[in-house]
């Protein structure tokens, strides 16, 4: 049985000014997000500025998101690193949590082979006895988990059992999926890229836009499961410009100004990422205003 199917969101981490993270907003964001139809909470991913989080940060954010939402929806936490010891103790202790699963991105900076790939996933997947979600995002890691190694692991790790496909190569989830039997949880990890992996027999994304449209994310996916391709389809094709300016830059600086703009008061970034540029903000604020979002700054 997958985790979720759906739109789940890969949410922001709000911080205060002096660069702490607000658990405060956290918890209200979390609240927005159920109340909008939301179909899981991805805590702590790309989105939520993992990078910059402590380990300690990083584990407390996890727990406060599992306790806050209290099993309303599926908790998603993500646990990778590119040390694989520090990635089984994360995912042990989120585990330990209550988290519904762990979504695991590739060892960055390293670049694993396909064989170090395996042991990676299959040492966290034999300690933390969780479901996985595989997270394949090359253009960030600089490591590409091959559609052999996927079948691979899928095959013979019982508890890994999806794949958030951020390649952006419609060929090589293609080949994931016909390794697979079309069997493992495939999510998409682009927003421009829903109904393609969709029809490619996906469950779901694992979404940037849905920090500031949740409703109609979750409307994507769910209008396409229930056969209304169409109506997916039109909502995707409508979504394409502002998903263009929430990825302008660097994610999450974009969403992070989107959800400023809209007053949520998410606050700032961490270095190394910086505030968006004027030039950028103000072409994502025509955007979001063409898709009838609510600018208020």
């Amino acid at each position: 049985m997958a985790i979720f199917k759906g739109a789940g969101v890969a949410i922001v981490t709000p911080m205060h000014e002096d660069l702490s993270i607000n658990y405060d907003k956290l918890e209200e964001l979390l609240e927005e997000q159920i109340a909008a139809g939301t179909d899981a909470i991805i805590i702590c991913g790309t989105t939520g500025e993992s990078a910059t989080l402590s380990e300690e940060e990083h584990l407390e954010a996890i727990k406060f998101t599992i306790d806050k939402v209290a099993k309303r929806i599926p908790v998603i936490a993500g646990t990778g690193s590119n040390s694989t010891h520090t990635a089984v103790n994360m995912s042990k202790d989120a585990a330990e949590y209550g988290a519904d699963g762990l979504l695991i991105v590739t060892p960055y900076y390293n670049k694993g082979t396909q064989n170090g790939l395996i042991r990676h996933y299959t040492t966290i997947a034999e300690a933390a006895k969780k479901p996985i979600i595989m997270y394949n995002v090359p253009s960030r890691t600089g490591c590409n988990i091959l559609p052999p190694t996927v079948a691979s692991l899928f095959k013979n790790a019982e508890n890994i059992v999806g794949i958030k496909e951020a390649t952006g190569n419609i060929s090589q989830v293609a080949k994931v999926m016909e390794l697979t039997d079309g069997k493992i949880d495939l999510y998409s990890g682009n927003d421009d890229q829903i109904v393609p992996l969709l029809s490619l027999g996906g469950i779901g994304v694992i979404s940037v836009l849905s920090n500031i449209a949740p409703k109609e994310t979750h409307d994507i996916v769910m209008k396409y499961l229930e056969g209304d391709v169409a109506g997916s389809r039109d909502l995707q094709i409508r979504a394409i410009s502002l998903i263009d300016e929430l990825f302008c830059e660097v994610n999450p600086i974009p969403v992070k100004a989107a959800m400023n703009l809209m007053g949520k008061e998410v606050g700032p970034l961490r270095l190394p990422l910086t505030e968006m540029e004027p030039a950028n903000q103000a072409r994502l604020a025509a955007a979001m205003r063409d898709f009838g979002l609510n600018v208020v700054n």
